[in-house]
């Protein structure tokens, strides 16, 4: 399994022969290397509404990629021709590659059409199982004490935990987060995107190891192998 991060909360993955993007944000992310824009997918995961996460997703969808996300959600990509997979918090998906598992994210959720701001259904995060290996994309979300259920049933091999704070948990609650998780490697995703969310990643991959945890700060364009 590869999986590369461009930047923000957009992490991409290369499983079983498939091409899997998590919450895609290239345009209007200044983060996003070049090679981010041409990257194809074959499944969107969505963890919530918001332009920057499901800013890429139209291209993809547009190009051929099926969008997993919630009802909501995929209802508004549905009416756009997208071809997509609805779920809900709890549900989980057999896919080609594996499964995903869509769990709860304490977020918001809605997007931006021409007539208002429209709701999107629940926010979330996804648990994909591939190749004996779990991943953890949070998504936005604070810290909430389910993140216990999830370390004690299925601990993520990675988890990917946002640190920008403002809009999401900042540092110190992503580590407690990562304790809860019992994450075998933690990926800060969501900062330094915008002035609201700088935060160092370093600072808190020190936080991590202080507790015994393996913290890992890619840069955009950067990767990892599970």
């Amino acid at each position: 399994m590869e999986i590369r991060y461009f930047g923000h909360a957009y992490v991409h993955l290369t499983v079983g022969g498939y091409r899997v993007a998590i919450d895609p944000f290239v345009e209007g992310n200044p983060l996003a290397p070049p090679e981010a824009r041409h990257v194809a997918a074959d499944y969107v995961l969505l963890t919530h509404g918001h332009g920057d996460h499901v800013g890429g997703a139209w291209d993809l969808a547009r190009r051929g990629a099926k969008v997993v996300a919630t009802f909501e959600l995929a209802q508004i990509f549905a009416e756009r021709g997208a071809e997509v997979l609805p779920m809900n918090l709890g549900g989980s998906l057999a896919l080609p590659f594996g499964r995903v598992k869509l769990v709860p994210a304490f977020h918001s959720s809605s997007v931006e059409t021409g007539s208002g701001i429209r709701y999107a259904g629940m926010p979330g995060g996804f648990l994909l199982f591939a190749e004996g290996k779990t991943v953890y994309h949070a998504g936005d979300t604070a810290l909430f004490g389910d993140m216990r259920i999830i370390g004690e049933l299925t601990p993520p091999d990675v988890a990917f935990l946002p640190i920008g704070d403002t809009y999401t948990m900042g540092p110190e609650d992503a580590v407690l987060a990562a304790r809860w998780l019992r994450a075998r490697r933690v990926v800060p995703i969501h900062y330094n995107t915008f002035p609201a969310i700088a935060q160092d990643p370093e600072a808190f991959v020190a936080r991590l190891a202080a507790e015994g945890i393996l913290g890992i700060a890619l840069t955009p364009g950067g990767s990892l192998t599970l």
